[in-house]
C-alpha cells in the first residue's frame, strides 16, 4: 500500500478544563451510579451526587490543611473510588496532583515526592503508609499523609484517616462557593504532573494542563461511542495516563466505573461486572489467547479448526466482504463450540476493548475479532495526554485496520520525519517537563511538533503503523516504561558482570543478557573447586549459574517488580566492535544483540519454559 508522510484530523475542539467535565456530568446524572467497588461479596456503588459531596469535602479538607491553588499532592494508591475522588478533589481545588505507582520502592517514591514538592500524599493501605513513613524524614516539604485504609491503633503524627480527612472538609463552605472556586480553573493551568522513566534513570515529570486532558477526552469521545448504558472495569494503574484519561471520558459519559479488586482477579471480575467497554494492554489479550490455544487432545483439535475458520471469516469482514456461505456456516458452528466461551469469559456483554501501552500482535487481534471481540488499538504517550491515534468501530471497516494504531484523533496532526520518527502536533501535547526546560525544548520544536522517539509509517488512508523505537526505552507488554541503561550501569558495578544488556520490549517481563567478567568468575570457581575447560562449561555449571542469579537479584533489589529481570541469558564471548555488537564508543547495540540471539530469546518467552530461570546462547 502506498504511504504518505502526513495525516491530520482537522477539528475545532473547544478549550476547557477537567472541572468542566466533572460538573457537566454530576449535574446530569445525579443518582446514577458513578463508581462500584467490591465489598463483602457484593459490588456497592457511589452515585454521582455522592461523588460530588465527597469531592467537595476533599477540596475543603485540602484547604483546611493549608494547601493552596498550585500546591502539589501525591496519590500513592491502587485503583479504587478514593483514587478518583482524591483526584477530582485536587482538580476542583486547584491543587496539582502527582500520581505515584503503587509498586514503586520507598526510594523511588521519595524522589517523586521531593522533585514535585508534594505537601500531602494520599496512601491506600498500611503497606503504602509504611513506605511513606520510611522516607518521611527525607521529604522535608511533605506535611500531611492521608490513608484510605488506616491500620489499627494510633496513626503517626500529621497522618489522617480518609474518614477524618473528609470530616475536616465537610463543613468547609457552601456548594455554591465550592463550585465557584472550582470553576475558576483555566484551560492552561497545570492539572497534574506524571512521572515517567527517562533514559538517564531519573523520572521526568510530565506537566499536563487541564486543556491537554480535556481536549483528549473530547477527541476520544468522538471516536469511542460510550453512554450511560455502558459499564467498565478499571484495572490498569490510574497512575498511568492511559487508564486515567479514559476514566475521565467514561465518567463524563455516564458510564459506571467498577474497580478491579487486584490485577490477579481481573478474569473473575470481568465475569462478575460484565463490562461493555474495557481498556487494557496487550498482556491481557496475550494471556487469554495463550490459554485458549494451549488446549490439547480433542479440544485442541477443535480450537485449531475454529481458529482457521475464524481467520477466514475475519479476513473477509475486515476487507469489507461478506464471507461465503460455507464459511458462514462453519463460523456459526465454531462460535457455538469455541468463540462463545471466550466471549462469556470477558463478561458476555463486551462491545469493544481499547488497547494501548505497547503494540498488539495483529494475529492475536484478528483472533479476538473472529471471536466477536473488537479490540481498538491506539497510540500515544504520557506527553500527549495520551491518545494521538486510535481505531474506531464507527463506519466499519473504514476506520478500523488491524496491524495499525488507527488514524489521528480530532484536532491532531501526525507527520513522519525524514528519519522515520513520528511527530505529533495538537492540543494534547504537554506543557513540558517539570523543572526541565532544556529537555522540553529537545522534544517540542519551535513549530509545536512533539518528537515521540518512535518510528512509524502512515499509509495512504492515514492509518499509522508503529515499526520501531528510536528511543532506548523498553516498553513491556504491561505498558510499563523501563530505562535500561541505569539498570545496566548498576549491574556493571558488580565484579561478576561485564556486559549486561536488558531486553524485553513488548514482552511480559524483562530478561538480562549478560557477558560475565570471566577473570572474576574463574577466581570464584577455583575457590569452589569447580572444574571446566572453556567458557561454556564454566557457565553451564549449576553453582556458577546460582551465583550469577543471586548477584543479579542482590544488585537490583531496590527496583520495582516490573523493572527487575526475571530471566538470565548467559553469553560466552564478549560483544565487540568487530562483530557489530558495539558502537565505536563501546555502546552495546541492543537490537543487534537481540537479533543475533533471537532463538534463545524465543525459548526464554516460551510458556513451556516458565520455570527455567537461566538460559545460554549456545
Amino acid at each position: 500500500m502506498s504511504q504518505t508522510d502526513y495525516a491530520s484530523n482537522p477539528a475545532e475542539l473547544p478549550e476547557g478544563t477537567l472541572v468542566d467535565l466533572f460538573f457537566e456530568v454530576v449535574d446530569r446524572m445525579e443518582d446514577h451510579p458513578a463508581f462500584r467497588y467490591y465489598g463483602e461479596g457484593d459490588w456497592p456503588s457511589i452515585s454521582y451526587r455522592e461523588a460530588l459531596e465527597q469531592v467537595r469535602a476533599v477540596a475543603g479538607a485540602l484547604g483546611h490543611l493549608g494547601l493552596e491553588r498550585g500546591d502539589r499532592a501525591a496519590i500513592l494508591a491502587e485503583n479504587r473510588p478514593e483514587w478518583a475522588l482524591a483526584d477530582y478533589g485536587c482538580l476542583t481545588s486547584g491543587v496539582i496532583d502527582v500520581p505515584v505507582y503503587a509498586t514503586l520502592t520507598p526510594g523511588q517514591v521519595a524522589y517523586i515526592l521531593n522533585n514535585s514538592g508534594a505537601r500531602l500524599v494520599f496512601c491506600s493501605t498500611p503497606e503504602q503508609l509504611d513506605k511513606v513513613q520510611e522516607i518521611r524524614d527525607d521529604c522535608p516539604e511533605l506535611e500531611w499523609v492521608v490513608v484510605f485504609d488506616p491500620p489499627g491503633g494510633e496513626l503517626p503524627e500529621a497522618t489522617l484517616s480518609w474518614a477524618d480527612f473528609l470530616e475536616k472538609g465537610a463543613s468547609a463552605g457552601s456548594l455554591e462557593a465550592f463550585r465557584a472556586e472550582a470553576e475558576s480553573a483555566q484551560p492552561d493551568d497545570t492539572a497534574t504532573i506524571l512521572y515517567t522513566s527517562g533514559t538517564t534513570g531519573d523520572p521526568k515529570g510530565v506537566m499536563l494542563s487541564h486543556n491537554n486532558l480535556h481536549s483528549n477526552v473530547r477527541a476520544a469521545a468522538t471516536c469511542l461511542p460510550i453512554d450511560e448504558n455502558d459499564a467498565t472495569l478499571s484495572f490498569l494503574p490510574l497512575s498511568h495516563v492511559f487508564q486515567r484519561m479514559v476514566d475521565y471520558l467514561l465518567f463524563n459519559r455516564g458510564c459506571c466505573i467498577s474497580y478491579a479488586r487486584a490485577i490477579d482477579t481481573v478474569p473473575e471480575d470481568l465475569r462478575m461486572v460484565q463490562p461493555t467497554v474495557v481498556v487494557s494492554v496487550p498482556r491481557l489479550y496475550e494471556k487469554v489467547y495463550a490459554k485458549v490455544m494451549d488446549a490439547s487432545g480433542v479440544r485442541g483439535v477443535l480450537v485449531g479448526w475454529a481458529a482457521k475458520v475464524g481467520r477466514r471469516y475475519a479476513e473477509a469482514r475486515l476487507a469489507g466482504r461478506t464471507p461465503g456461505a460455507g464459511t458462514r456456516l462453519q463460523y456459526r458452528l465454531a462460535s457455538a463450540l469455541v468463540f462463545k466461551k471466550i466471549y462469556q469469559g470477558v463478561g458476555g456483554r463486551l462491545r469493544y476493548f481499547v488497547s494501548g501501552g505497547a503494540p498488539l500482535s495483529a494475529e492475536i487481534n484478528k483472533f479476538f475479532f473472529s471471536a466477536g471481540i473488537m479490540i481498538l488499538e491506539g497510540y500515544g504517550l504520557t506527553e500527549t495526554s495520551p491518545v494521538t491515534n486510535v481505531n474506531t468501530p464507527q463506519d466499519f471497516p473504514e476506520n478500523f485496520r488491524i496491524g495499525t494504531v488507527g488514524k489521528p484523533v480530532p484536532g491532531t496532526e501526525v507527520r513522519i520525519a525524514d528519519d522515520g520518527e513520528i511527530l505529533v502536533r495538537g492540543p494534547q501535547v504537554m506543557k513540558g517537563y517539570y523543572k526541565r526546560p532544556e529537555e522540553t525544548r529537545e522534544v517540542i520544536d519551535e513549530d509545536g511538533w512533539f518528537h515521540t522517539g518512535d518510528v512509524g509509517e502512515l499509509d495512504a488512508d492515514g492509518f499509522l503503523r508503529i515499526t520501531d523505537r528510536k528511543k532506548d526505552i523498553i516498553v513491556t507488554a504491561g505498558g510499563k516504561n523501563v530505562a535500561p541503561q541505569p539498570i545496566e550501569n548498576q549491574l556493571k558495578k558488580n565484579r561478576y558482570f561485564d556486559q549486561p544488556v536488558l531486553v524485553g520490549d513488548r514482552e511480559r517481563f524483562l530478561t538480562l543478557m549478560m557477558v560475565p567478567d570471566f577473570d572474576a568468575l574463574e577466581g570464584w570457581a577455583r575457590e569452589k573447586g569447580i572444574q571446566w575447560s572453556n567458557n561454556r562449561e564454566l557457565l553451564s555449571d549449576d553453582g556458577v549459574q546460582s551465583l550469577l542469579v543471586a548477584e543479579m537479584k542482590r544488585e537490583l533489589s531496590d527496583l520495582s517488580s516490573f523493572e527487575t529481570p526475571k530471566k538470565l541469558v548467559l553469553v560466552d564471548s564478549p560483544f565487540t566492535i568487530e562483530d557489530g555488537s558495539l558502537t565505536p564508543t563501546q555502546k552495546v547495540k541492543r537490537r543487534v544483540v537481540q537479533e543475533r540471539h533471537s532463538e534463545v530469546l524465543k525459548a526464554v518467552y516460551d510458556e513451556a519454559n516458565v520455570k527455567q530461570t537461566v538460559f545460554t546462547t549456545w
